[in-house]
């Protein structure tokens, strides 16, 4: 009788298993941000609203892929600019990339991003303009924020609403990682960002280095002044970045020991990179065909990223030149003018599954513009990489990766069509680099936990537990000479001249009273003898 009842109990039991999963899920804040950041973020938002949390993504009406889901809820609010609006103030931006190489804080301030970065920087204001929807967020009680920091308003509106965070980032500009995270960085061993170097600096690189350093400390406040200023408005009290930044809980950074170079870490920082690499899908008929057309060659990927669409025409002009001097058929996204010198073996899509394709045993190399989502795509696949880097951490990862033999960087401003087709030779020919990148691939994938999981295990955990202070570091709590133990050295400095001065008085007094005693004698003696 047992074995019967047995299967009837089977439904029971999973009701009660899906209901103790459910009575431990919360509600959660998601404040993203556009463009490529939101592929990989949106990955780990469906995966925790499929484990049963409330998820609430509010995001700007204006935006390129910030979207409705039915797994999560959205909440959106009106902005002061239109969609047009962001296209051209970005279009300007990447204008300026292919005519302008910008490294550095400097230039990172003073350049055409400036514009863009405004923009971003607005949308916190346009949030808090809106009232119903600042008194949805305030009624809703929510267990945590999960935010991505480049425009800032998640860090706003964790500490407006007094809710712990979890960040989501690739890096952070400027300092802030480190003040926020209370994290050493050694400039000795430790580039900063944007620079471009590696962890062996020459003398001439540690200089530059610590300049760009003391430049973050003087230009970093000037860039993140529109933020701090929105944030005093809104939060009725004097906020400076360190102020936003310093109160998260978990830092989640999309990268790993592979590709960043060895440095400090405090215990509330989790790497996560890798986060979009999962297996290949099989291709459809369209792009099977491409590849079985390319014969023992192979292919040939080509793609600067979701958020580059065009490239000027002289440019794009020497890059279909260099595609057309490989015997490989080279698939490229590309929804510019089509080059009027596209050779043959060269296919132009306004779209590729660039995963699945890189994942295909025939693909040979990979031409992209160094982006994260890019580069852990060509790890995990073990496909060596010409890499095109524009801005912001594309310079850095295409470093690292050339660094480690697994591609070769090329300079946009600089490079002609012979340079792209050497690389593209020496990549696909020299065996040393597919070698290198299959090394990496192998560490990279050598993990006791995959990257998504890993993210949603920290998020719920600061769900659960309301925060994690036990891993906030004491080293807020001090000021700067604190930190540095300049009060204790002081301390220290003054104790040992303290005692050098007692024993040198001392040795002074004992000198006086045993020398003295002898001078005055042998002036007596000699008193006496005249």
């Amino acid at each position: 009788m047992a074995p019967a009842v047995l299967p009837a109990l089977l439904p029971l039991c999973a009701c009660l298993l899906l209901a103790s999963g459910f009575a431990q899920a919360g509600k959660l804040l998601v404040a993203p941000m556009d463009g490529s950041h939101w592929l990989s973020m949106r990955s780990v938002v469906e995966k925790l609203s499929q484990r049963g949390h409330e998820v609430v993504v509010v995001v700007p009406e204006v935006s390129w892929q910030l979207g409705g889901s039915l797994n999560f809820t959205v909440k959106t609010y009106s902005t002061s600019h239109t969609l047009e609006d962001l296209d051209q103030v970005f279009k300007i931006f990447m204008d300026t990339q292919w005519k302008k190489k910008e490294e550095g804080i400097f230039a990172l301030v003073m350049s055409s991003s400036d514009r863009f970065m405004e923009l971003m920087f607005s949308h916190c204001r346009s949030l808090f303009n809106d009232k119903e929807l600042v008194e949805f967020l305030k009624e809703s009680s929510f267990d945590a924020v999960f935010l991505d920091p480049f425009d800032m308003c998640g860090l706003i509106v964790a500490k407006y609403l007094s809710l712990p965070s979890v960040l989501f980032a690739r890096g952070i500009f400027c300092h802030y990682l480190e003040e926020g995270a209370q994290c050493p960085a050694p400039l000795s061993y430790v580039p900063r960002g944007i620079l471009g170097f590696t962890d062996a600096m020459t003398f001439q690189e540690r200089v530059w280095n610590y300049v760009n350093h003391l430049g973050e400390r003087t230009l970093c406040p000037l860039f993140y002044k529109t933020v701090s200023e929105a944030a005093s408005e809104i939060l009725q009290t004097p906020v400076t970045a360190y102020d936003l930044f310093s109160q998260v809980s978990i830092w989640l950074l999309r990268s790993d020991f592979v590709l960043d170079f060895p440095r400090p870490v405090m215990p509330n920082m989790v790497y996560v990179g890798g986060m979009n690499c999962h297996q290949g899908k099989p291709l459809s008929k369209e792009f099977e065909g491409y590849i079985n057309a390319s014969g023992e060659h192979g292919i040939v990927v080509f793609s600067l990223g979701s958020m580059v669409a065009e490239i000027p025409e002289k440019k794009a002009m020497a890059i279909a030149e260099a595609l057309g001097q490989i015997p490989q058929t080279v698939l490229w996204r590309y929804t510019g003018r089509r080059p009027s010198n596209l050779a043959n073996n060269t296919i132009l899509v306004k779209w590729l599954p660039q995963n699945d394709l890189l994942g295909h045993p025939k693909t040979r190399a990979f031409i992209t513009h160094s982006g994260s989502h890019g580069i852990y795509e060509g790890i995990c696949n073990g496909v060596p990489m010409v890499m095109m880097p524009l801005f912001g951490d594309q310079m850095d990862n295409a470093k690292r990766m050339e660094t480690r033999g697994a591609g070769v960087t090329l300079n946009v401003l600089e490079m002609t069509s012979d340079d792209l087709a050497n690389a593209l030779k020496a990549v696909i020919n020299d065996k040393s680099y597919k070698e290198n990148i299959m090394r990496l691939s192998s560490l990279h994938k050598d993990r006791p936990i995959e990257p998504l999981d890993l993210a949603v295990f920290w998020v719920e955990f600061v769900m659960r537990h309301k925060g994690a202070p036990h891993l906030r570091p004491a080293a807020h709590d001090l000021t700067w000479y604190q930190y540095h133990s300049l009060d204790v050295i002081g301390f220290l400095l003054a104790v040992v001249l303290a005692v050098v001065f007692t024993i040198f008085k001392c040795c002074a007094f004992g000198c006086r009273k045993c020398f003295g005693k002898k001078e005055r004698a042998k002036k007596s003696h000699k008193a006496k003898a005249h």
